[in-house]
């Protein structure tokens, strides 16, 4: 892994598997939720593959081009609220986001852009309860 960087953000100049602490990572995520949205377009994500929070099981496919990205809502069956509306709107746009990883508290790792291709609301069975599961895939140059 690089070293963690410390100067302003550039999604354009950052690599993956770069680490930031957060206070670069917030001018790009600019909530500390795991979905920014602004008036319905995705802006950024943010995952831990469920390592720190257990109640967003997010998994990565077998090749790691893939991901099963859980949508918002920790507790009971997940809503269509503006988070996974934001989601479901990315796949009309086809629009790639730029997708952050916790690794501990204050280190953020950069897992490079990302575009959401499907959403479904499925039944999680570890959970009892139903979610909104969404693929994204990898991005190799989205400028």
């Amino acid at each position: 892994m690089h070293n963690v960087k410390r100067f302003p953000l550039s999604l354009k100049n950052l690599k993956p598997n770069d680490l930031l602490p957060w206070h670069l990572v917030k001018e790009v995520h600019k909530v500390r939720h795991g979905i920014y949205q602004k008036k319905g377009k995705l802006i950024s994500l943010l995952t831990d593959f469920g390592e720190i929070s257990p109640c967003y099981p997010d998994k990565k496919g077998d090749k790691g081009e893939v991901i099963f990205y859980t949508g918002a809502g920790r507790r009971g069956n997940q809503k269509l609220d503006c988070f996974n509306q934001a989601l479901l709107n990315a796949i009309k746009s086809g629009h790639a986001v730029p997708l952050f990883r916790k690794i501990r508290i204050g280190c953020w790792q950069f897992l490079g852009f990302w575009r959401v291709v499907d959403g479904r609301y499925v039944f999680d069975e570890n959970q009892n309860r139903m979610i909104w599961q969404f693929k994204l895939v990898k991005v190799d140059n989205p400028f």
